[in-house]
């Protein structure tokens, strides 16, 4: 499975973007699918997770009640709508595919079995 990730870019506080992870390859209806940032210097976290049937989503709770995360099987694409962005969200944003519930957690890196590039969000206060 090959992921990119796109929708990046410099906003102002309080504003919004809407992150895309493209898929191609493998059965990625099948997969969950989670989104992670990394800022200069710490590791890299949880921000949102979503089943593969898409009924189910997870949040840190950094990210509850400002970000969305949803996916469209149809076109192999996740999104993440984030609003009310903040200083703090600035990181590279990264998407990861988890092929079996068997790997583990949604919320953990470990859980993972294929990650995108990453694109950068850098929020300005």
């Amino acid at each position: 499975v090959q992921l990119q990730a796109s929708g990046g870019g410099l906003v102002q506080a309080g504003g919004s973007l809407r992150l895309s992870c493209a898929a191609s390859g493998g059965t990625f209806s099948s997969y969950a699918v989670g989104w992670f940032r990394q800022a200069p210097g710490k590791e890299r976290e949880f921000v949102a997770g979503i089943s593969w049937s898409g009924d189910s989503t997870y949040y840190a709770d950094s990210a509850k009640g400002r970000f969305t995360i949803s996916r469209d099987n149809a076109k192999n694409t996740v999104y993440l709508q984030m609003n009310s962005l903040k200083p703090e969200d600035t990181a590279v944003y990264y998407c990861a595919v988890r092929k079996s519930i068997l790997h583990g957690s949604v919320y953990y890196t470990r859980s993972y079995d294929y990650w995108g590039q990453g694109t950068q969000v850098t929020v300005s206060s």
